[in-house]
């Protein structure tokens, strides 16, 4: 996928139990895991990218938000937002593994458990919240 090609024929569907945010979030981390969307590629303005997709403009800014605050993007004002490098993203992610391995270990977690635990936690992000 060429850059200027984002977000190509892909549309958020808002009969999902998932969040629009974060349908829209899932899309561009798998871009950017693939390579469909390299270091450094610029996306589209929360507003533009709002109106090409039919969603508010908050629904936009959240998922940019999620994903600057998990180092996958970065936003420099004016400039846009683009795809941040990995390194950064990677080394706190290994730091947060390194923390959450020494603490299950320390409680007498098996490796096993502690992947049960992880999956646990990713299968409840998508489930949708109480309330």
């Amino acid at each position: 996928m060429a850059v200027g090609d984002f977000p190509g024929r892909w549309r958020p569907n808002a009969e999902l139990a998932v969040p629009l945010f974060e349908q829209l979030r899932r899309h561009i981390l798998a871009l950017v895991d693939e390579g469909g969307l390299g270091v450094g590629a610029k996306l589209p303005s929360v507003r533009a990218l709002a109106g090409e997709l039919g969603v508010a403009p908050h629904t936009v800014a959240r998922a940019y938000r999620e994903l600057e605050e998990a180092g996958v993007l970065a936003t420099a004002g004016r400039a846009g937002t683009t795809v941040a490098p990995r390194g950064q993203r990677d080394e706190e992610l290994a730091a947060a593994a390194a923390a959450f391995a020494g603490t299950a270990a320390a409680r007498g977690c098996s490796l096993a458990d502690a992947v049960a635990l992880v999956t646990a936690a990713y299968a409840a992000r998508d489930r949708p919240q109480a309330g």
